[in-house]
């Protein structure tokens, strides 16, 4: 369900220059503009991104259409986009908004734990579901990832989980440069999408471990895309259409090549996977 920003609350870091604001949904979104300095295409691939992550159960935030009205712009002057000495003023109409977790005054969220604490993550397994999501579709970013303590319950679907066990949850964020970003192609490198945190493949002993991620991919939908398709402002697109058609084609084709993609991370430097052994 679209949404409208009605508060700036501060601006976050990264090329996209988001900011979070909150929503007339009462809830609070990390929102990338139109005019953003990356491309516009940037929002075209979180969006076709967040249907591709929810279709193969990966943890990632909700994300929907976020109206920026001329009147909010005028109301908070400090939502703007920064080139340098030079101002750039937001472009009215439809951005992308990936939801906060909760609200940002009593829900710390952090980008950063431990490599002590990693394996304490209540959902390590999603960075192996985020690397066979990655490779698919080209992700010219390593991995990003944030981290938030909150009750279990509430974001795992895991059964016998105490009504009130604490712990610490990963949700997959920023997947504007699948597609290798603007560029809308599927390049190859064996370190493509990688998390920069290794400690998180180190239970890799084979492909069985990417399942049931790797399957999915191998027999994902075409009205998966068709429906993220449609739910894209025509803005967005421009008149990029006949390029994103060749892209999501070519996607499609990609699926079968799933399995030689993840083993290719394997000649990465340093091989995050130190025990998976070829037979």
């Amino acid at each position: 369900m679209p949404v409208s920003a009605v508060r700036f609350v501060r601006k976050m870091r990264g090329g996209a220059q988001a900011h979070l604001l909150e929503a007339d949904d009462g809830n609070f979104y990390i929102v990338k503009f139109q005019n953003n300095l990356q491309h516009r295409r940037i929002l075209v691939n979180e969006a076709i991104a967040s249907e591709i992550l929810a279709h193969l159960e990966i943890a990632a935030p909700e994300t929907s259409l976020v109206a920026i009205h001329p009147r909010f712009l005028a109301a908070n002057p400090e939502v703007h986009l920064q080139a340098g000495s030079r101002r750039i003023e937001v472009e009215p109409g439809w951005a992308f908004g990936s939801r906060h977790p909760g609200n940002p005054d009593t829900t710390g969220v952090y980008d950063f734990v431990p490599d002590a604490l990693l394996n304490q993550v209540a959902n390590v397994e999603q960075f192996l579901a985020a690397l066979v999501f990655d490779r698919w579709v080209a992700n010219a970013d390593g991995r990003q990832a944030v981290f938030f303590r909150a009750q279990l319950k509430h974001w795992l679907a895991k059964p016998g989980i105490p009504p009130r066990k604490l712990g610490f949850v990963a949700l997959m964020i920023d997947n504007g440069f699948v597609f290798n970003g603007p560029h809308w192609e599927l390049p190859e490198s064996a370190i493509m999408g990688l998390y920069g945190r290794r400690v998180v493949y180190q239970q890799v002993k084979s492909l069985g471990d990417f399942e049931p991620w790797l399957s999915r991919v191998r027999n994902f939908p075409d009205d998966v895309l068709d429906r993220a398709l449609r739910r894209l402002p025509p803005e967005w697109i421009g008149e990029g259409a006949g390029a994103l058609e060749k892209l999501l084609e070519a996607l499609m084709r990609r699926r079968k090549r799933i399995p030689e993609l993840l083993e290719c991370c394997r000649e990465a430097p340093g091989n995050p996977f130190p025990q998976w052994v070829a037979r």
